[in-house]
């Protein structure tokens, strides 16, 4: 799941754009999922959000129960600026991709800071490039886009 922190579209940049990684040791609740959200939205120099974690479906997929709704406390609604996002999934992960190579330390201790007031129970923070930033020559032969 990806939240732009800009309302403009987000395109290609011409280059690899720095990312950081925050992987947290527990799975998130929903409330604690948007506010990190909502926090990582404040600080300049940050793109986009991408989130990912355990996916939490609406049916039951297979099995004798197979087609029955499955009512889980953390499928929830959250809010993120002014939008309002159903959360399908118990996040593990961010990926926040930077808009510059330009203050990379400074972006890196603001999330850091931000990180350290809302995950209390821990987490670990990377700095490198984890998403296509391009589409690829598969991409393109299968039609594709990035």
């Amino acid at each position: 799941m990806m939240f732009r922190t800009s309302t403009s579209r987000t395109s290609y940049a011409g280059e690899p754009l720095p990312e950081v990684k925050i992987f947290t040791n527990r799975l998130l609740k929903a409330e604690t999922t948007e506010n990190v959200l909502n926090g990582l939205n404040t600080i300049p120099n940050v793109r986009q959000i991408n989130i990912h974690g355990e996916g939490l479906p609406v049916t039951v997929k297979s099995g004798p129960n197979k087609g029955i709704p499955v009512n889980h406390p953390e499928r929830k609604i959250i809010k993120f600026g002014e939008r309002e996002v159903e959360l399908t999934m118990l996040v593990g992960s961010f990926f926040i991709e930077l808009e510059s190579h330009d203050n990379v330390e400074e972006t890196v201790q603001a999330i850091r800071e931000k990180c350290d007031e809302l995950i209390p129970f821990g987490y670990n923070l990377e700095v490198g490039r984890y998403n296509k930033y391009r589409p690829t020559l598969t991409d393109y032969v299968k039609g594709l886009r990035c």
